[in-house]
């Protein structure tokens, strides 16, 4: 994945309302949104929203540790009789971006207590 916008508001005021609009942007499949599950079987990133906890460099990259809230859903069997339908719950997850600062190719790390 590439966050351009974000390299380029890099050491800005900007930076963290760029980085986090970014991101909320991003293909939910490109996150590790199924892997953080805690409360739910499948993820939906639908609406997605990042919380940025700490921001630091190296002499190649800009890394960001940020929070990820987005829902997952716990369905049913779909079995005719089952009661259960699919609902919703918050879900929340620490992951680490290392933003390239030549090229802005950018990976994305679960963070795991």
């Amino acid at each position: 994945m590439l966050l351009t916008e974000s390299l380029a508001a890099w050491q800005t005021p900007a930076f963290s309302e760029v980085f986090k609009a970014e991101v909320e942007r991003l293909n939910p499949d490109l996150l590790p949104l199924q892997q953080g599950l805690a409360h739910s079987s499948s993820a939906n990133g639908a609406n997605l929203g990042v919380s940025i906890l700490n921001v630091g460099e190296t002499p190649d990259a800009i890394q960001v540790k940020a929070g990820l809230f987005y829902t997952g859903i716990i369905a049913g069997c779909s079995c005719a009789d089952d009661p259960t339908v699919q609902h919703e719950v918050n879900e929340y997850c620490e992951v680490r971006f290392e933003i390239a600062k030549l090229g802005a190719t950018a990976t994305v790390t679960l963070l795991r207590d």
